[in-house]
C-alpha cells in the first residue's frame, strides 16, 4: 500500500496544482521566522483521501486478477507445477512470503511445507538459531585517560522474522555495528578499575541496551560477554609493581601479628608449664616422639629430667659457695689494708718526733749512736709480711 502510494506521489502533486492554484500558494505568506506554511483545505484533504481508496481498489482488483491467472497457470500445468509450489523449511527456520509486494497475513510460514502461487508470491528463509558474533578489538579511551584494547563475545537470534525482514535491509550487520559501538560508548564511560572489576556489570548494561534497540529490529540480544581486556606494556608493569609491594606489606603486617600472637601463646605455655613440673617432662616425650616420626638417622638417648634439674642445683649450691668464700677474702683483705695504713700513720708520726728528741738530748744521741737503727730497721717490719698475706689472699680468691 505504501509503496503504490509512494509511485501515485507525482500524480497526486499534479492533482493538488489543478486544486490550489500556483497564485494562492505564492500567496501564502509566513509567520515572521522565515518558513512558509502550507495550508490544505478540506476539499483537497478529502480528494487526496478519494484517490487513495481509488488508487487501493484498482491494486485489489489487479491483484485479484493475477491471482486468477496465478492458479488457472498451475492447475494448466499440473502435475509439474505441484515442484515449484510447494516448499520445505527446516524446523529452525521461517519463511516471509510476499504476495504481490505485499506481506500475507498470517505471519511467518513453518516449520515444515507451505504453499506458493508462481510469479506473483516470493518468500525469503529466516533463520531463528543463536547466532555468535565475536566483535573485534576495540580502541577504547576510559574515563580517566588510558587507552585499552576491548573486545566481547555477543549472542543473539531472530525472534520475530517477519519484522526482521520487512523493518531492516540486513538485521544481522546492523546488529554487529550497533554492538561495536555499545561496546565503546559503554566503556568511554567507566574507570579502569571499573573494566577490571566489574565486568559482569557491563556485559548486563550492555545486553539491556542491545536488546531495547533490536527490538525493532525482531532481534532479540540473549548475552554480552567481555571477553578480553588488554593494557599497555608499560601500565601493566605499573600494575604489577603495585601489587608487589602492597602484598609485600601485607604480609609483613601479617608476620608480624603471627609473631606477636605466638608470643603470648608461649608465655601462656611456659606459664602452664612452670604449674605442674609434669608438663615439661610429657612436652620433651612428645617432642621425641615427633621426631621419631619422620624417619631419620639421627639416634636420640632421652635423659631424666630429675637428672638434669639435680645438677642443676648443685652448680646452683658452688656457685654460692664460691660467691661466700670471695666476699670473705674480700672483707679480710681489706681489713689488712686498713690494719697496713694505721701502722704507716704511726711510723710517720714517730719519723716526724725524731728530731725533736735529738735537739733536746743531743748528748743522749751521740752516746746512743752506734745503737742507731738502720734505714732498713727504720721500716716497720710488719709491711713486707701484710704485702705477702695480700699476695696470697689475692691467689686463694682468683683461684676460687
Amino acid at each position: 500500500m505504501v509503496e503504490e502510494f509512494l509511485e501515485k506521489l507525482p500524480e497526486i502533486d499534479t492533482r493538488y496544482e489543478d486544486i490550489v492554484p500556483m497564485e494562492q500558494v505564492s500567496s501564502m505568506v509566513s509567520n515572521g521566522g522565515g518558513s512558509v506554511t502550507m495550508q490544505r483545505d478540506d476539499e483537497y484533504r478529502n480528494r487526496i483521501m478519494k484517490t487513495d481508496e481509488e488508487i487501493s481498489d484498482k491494486a485489489s482488483t489487479c491483484g485479484k486478477l493475477l491471482i486468477f491467472l496465478s492458479v488457472a497457470l498451475v492447475i494448466m500445468t499440473l502435475p509439474f507445477s505441484l515442484f515449484v509450489c510447494f516448499k520445505v523449511v527446516q524446523e529452525y527456520e521461517r519463511a516471509v512470503i510476499f504476495r504481490l509486494g505485499r506481506l500475507m497475513q498470517g505471519g511467518a510460514k513453518g516449520p515444515g511445507i507451505f504453499f506458493i502461487l508462481p510469479c506473483i508470491d516470493s518468500y525469503a528463509r529466516v533463520d531463528l538459531r543463536t547466532r555468535t558474533y565475536d566483535v573485534p578489538p576495540q580502541e577504547v579511551l576510559t574515563k580517566d585517560s588510558v587507552t585499552v584494547s576491548v573486545d566481547a563475545v555477543v549472542y543473539y537470534r531472530v525472534s520475530n522474522a517477519t519484522v526482521s525482514i520487512a523493518n531492516v535491509e540486513n538485521a544481522h550487520h546492523s546488529t554487529r555495528l550497533l554492538a561495536q559501538t555499545t561496546l565503546r560508548n559503554t566503556m568511554g564511560t567507566r574507570h579502569l578499575h571499573e573494566i577490571l572489576s566489574e565486568r559482569m556489570t557491563i556485559s548486563g548494561t550492555m545486553q539491556v541496551q542491545l536488546d531495547e534497540a533490536t527490538d525493532a529490529w525482531g532481534i532479540k540480544v540473549e548475552r554480552v560477554e567481555i571477553k578480553d581486556v588488554r593494557l599497555p606494556v608499560q601500565l601493566q608493569r605499573a600494575m604489577a609493581a603495585e601489587a608487589e609491594a602492597a602484598r609485600e606489606a601485607r604480609a609483613k603486617v601479617i608476620a608480624a601479628e603471627g609473631e606477636q600472637k605466638a608470643s603470648r601463646a608461649l608465655r601462656e605455655a611456659s606459664e602452664v608449664i612452670g604449674d605442674s613440673p609434669a608438663a615439661l617432662q610429657l612436652r620433651y616425650l612428645q617432642t621425641l616422639n615427633t621426631i621419631s616420626a619422620e624417619k631419620n638417622s639421627t639416634i636420640v638417648f632421652p635423659l631424666p629430667i630429675d637428672l638434669i634439674t639435680y645438677f642443676l642445683k648443685t652448680s646452683e649450691a658452688t656457685t654460692q659457695q664460691n660467691a661466700a668464700a670471695a666476699a670473705a677474702a674480700q672483707q679480710q683483705m681489706q681489713m689488712q689494708q686498713q690494719q697496713m695504713q694505721m701502722q704507716q700513720q704511726q711510723f710517720q708520726q714517730q719519723q716526724a718526733q725524731l728530731p725533736l728528741q735529738i735537739q733536746q738530748q743531743p748528748q743522749q744521741l751521740q752516746l746512743q749512736q752506734p745503737l742507731a737503727l738502720t734505714p732498713q730497721q727504720q721500716q716497720p717490719p710488719t709491711v713486707p709480711q701484710q704485702q705477702q698475706q695480700y699476695q696470697q689472699t689475692q691467689q686463694i680468691s682468683s683461684a676460687m
